[in-house]
């Protein structure tokens, strides 16, 4: 069997809030877009600058920490799997997207002034989420998440 490795890991700024929704059998989902920046200077010695929007997709508890704890411009890092998804419009037309499936995220600033609940790391472990199948949690498990427990 050939080898093959489906891993992106970006890190950037919240280009808008997190939309958290439930799926019709209840499972959380949030999606926001992360913006990255890259700089080089042209031949002419010009500065250059070049942004790439990239969406994400988070499911069960992982979701909903991103929705209870990122915001717009914050800056995060998040690492999971690209997959490509297809749909039709209603007037036909054929789209295509392709998404980072966010299995780790670890945000990268201090919340903004009088902005979310204070934390304190205590442990290293993160949640790690499977959308297909339903969600596996691993370190948290079905018990309410306190503040002092989340990995970041």
């Amino acid at each position: 069997m050939p080898m093959s490795l489906n891993r992106a890991q970006i890190i950037g700024n919240l280009t808008r809030d997190p939309e958290l929704r439930n799926t019709s059998n209840g499972q959380s989902v949030t999606n926001f877009s992360v913006a990255t920046s890259s700089q080089w200077t042209d031949v002419n010695g010009q500065k250059q600058e070049r942004t790439e929007y990239h969406s994400i997709v988070a499911w069960g508890k992982l979701a909903e920490i991103c929705n209870q704890y990122l915001g717009k411009g914050r800056k995060v890092f998040v690492e999971g799997r690209l997959q490509t998804r297809d749909w039709e419009t209603p007037d036909g037309q054929k789209r295509q997207r392709t998404e980072i499936i966010a299995e780790n995220m670890i945000m990268l600033d201090k919340a903004p002034a009088g902005g979310g609940a204070p934390f304190t790391p205590s442990t290293p472990q993160s949640p790690t989420v499977e959308p297909e199948g339903g969600a596996v949690d691993q370190g948290v498990g079905d018990q309410e998440i306190r503040v002092e427990d989340i990995p970041f």
